[in-house]
């Protein structure tokens, strides 16, 4: 197969902001977590798949099992929908209080409507 470039659970873009190591970043419609600080404009590498401790709206209580979205102008992990404004993401892998700072997400690696 002369075609095959890269299994795809990591992708390299340039950062659509300043984003730190461990961080999720929105490209367009491609979600990931980034594996290193980057300035905006940068290159920088993304995990599209796998299990992630990510930053979350505090103000919610997450079950195992919800969908998880991304919410780009908080830069947060929540639960909300926002009528498509927000990514679905993946699913929270556990619960998660309200106040809390840290959501554990499995990324669904699908590109996000």
């Amino acid at each position: 197969m002369k075609n095959y470039i890269a299994p795809g659970d990591t992708v390299d873009v340039a950062a659509p902001y300043e984003v730190a190591s461990g961080a999720g970043a929105l490209v367009g419609s491609l979600f990931g977590v980034a594996t290193a600080d980057a300035a905006n404009g940068a290159p920088v590498r993304l995990k599209t798949t796998g299990v992630f401790d990510l930053a979350k709206t505090s103000a919610q209580a997450w079950t195992v099992g919800a969908k998880i979205y991304w919410d780009n102008s908080t830069k947060l992990a929540t639960t909300t929908a926002a009528s498509g404004a927000n990514a679905l993401i993946g699913v929270a892998i556990a619960a998660a209080a309200n106040p809390s700072a840290v959501g554990r997400v499995r990324l669904s690696g699908a590109f996000t409507i």
